[in-house]
């Protein structure tokens, strides 16, 4: 197990779970009509993402400049999430 930690194997897997619950909500989502809209579950994994190659750059010795790039991608990310989703909320309500 320390292996699967010290080698960064451990982020892949964990990535690999990413594209999966992506594919499984997808599918759900186009066999039902209902659900999270794929974009919305692709933007918050990107942010996800970036937070699990910053760590697996950690956990490998990589440069601190290449860790910070990860970060600065998950930041990237989980701002414009944010962004959508507050444009999403906004422009479906009314003036007051």
């Amino acid at each position: 197990m320390s292996e699967l930690f010290a080698s960064g194997r451990i982020v892949d897997l964990i990535l690999l779970l990413l594209v999966v619950e992506v594919a499984a909500l997808h599918a759900y989502r186009r066999s039902t009509g209902g659900g999270i809209a794929v974009v919305d579950i692709v933007m918050n994994n990107l942010a996800g993402a970036g937070l699990l190659l910053a760590l697996r750059a950690a956990l490998t010795g990589s440069p601190w400049t290449l860790i910070a790039l990860w970060l600065l991608a998950a930041f990237a990310a989980h701002i414009a999430d944010v962004a959508r989703r507050w444009q999403t909320t906004t422009s479906g309500r009314r003036a007051s």
